[in-house]
């Protein structure tokens, strides 16, 4: 009989090898994007080595693309921090879905946390009957960022060594977003979801056009909120009127 030990670190390379092929469509956008974002840094002025820093420290996509803007008009820590909260508290609703019980190790669940973002969740949960060790989701969540890192440090590198200069480039993230919107709706033809995104951006740009990220994220937010709140008041509604319904017969 093969040792413990051996069949532990067998399957661990078998876990890893998944982990390969099901974040290999994620880093053919990953990657390219991460150039992108790597020219964008060089182009802001800042030195080739920040893309890396954000990178792989902050390691917030969208957030990143917003941080590159603030960190050069000097913005207020208070500024950099509600617009971080109000970019990432989907991560909230992330947790609630994402299948971190079955990372075991302390550190490991940390980084887990920590890396958790729109592709990591994407993959795990669009499969939901897949058998997901915590080697798995961890190599999932590793590979992302390294495909991230590496495209980053090599755009802002080119951008820094050979001059680049791509006119339109801040716009790389918008257009991203658009397309996810557009697939998004058809895979789940959500009209309420969109018509709530729709008038929380019109708000936010009639508000305050230079706030209008951080506004329409938040409206959007309370709008959702408000939206399942309703909907399960109308659950509830429907289920008191079937048990007395069914009472009275």
């Amino acid at each position: 009989m093969r040792p413990r030990s051996g069949l532990l670190a067998t399957s661990r390379r078998t876990e890893l090898k998944r982990a390969f092929f099901d974040s290999a469509g994620a880093g053919g956008a990953l990657f390219p994007l991460g150039l992108a974002f790597g020219l964008l840094v060089s182009q802001a002025g800042l030195d080739w080595w920040w893309a890396t820093i954000f990178t792989a420290i902050v390691y917030a996509g969208s957030l990143e693309f917003i941080l590159v803007g603030l960190v050069v008009v000097a913005a207020p820590l208070s500024t950099i921090a509600l617009t971080a909260l109000v970019v990432n508290v989907r991560h909230v609703f992330y947790a609630l879905s994402f299948p971190i019980h079955r990372v075991r190790s302390r550190p490991a669940r940390f980084y887990s946390a920590y890396a958790l973002t729109d592709e990591a969740y994407a993959i795990t949960t669009g499969r939901p009957g897949e058998n997901w060790t915590g080697t798995r989701i961890v190599g999932i969540q590793l590979l992302c960022q390294a495909y991230w890192v590496l495209g980053a440090t090599i755009g802002a590198l080119a951008g820094d060594r050979l001059g680049l200069h791509l006119p339109g480039l801040e716009f790389t993230l918008t257009a991203l977003f658009v397309v996810l919107a557009i697939e998004a709706y058809r895979a789940r033809r959500d009209m309420p979801t969109a018509i709530i995104a729709l008038l929380s951006g019109l708000i936010a740009l009639l508000l305050s056009p230079e706030h209008m990220l951080p506004i329409a994220m938040t409206l959007l937010t309370v709008g959702l909120l408000a939206r399942f709140a309703l909907r399960q008041r109308r659950r509830r509604g429907n289920a008191a009127d079937a048990t007395e319904h069914g009472g009275t017969r």
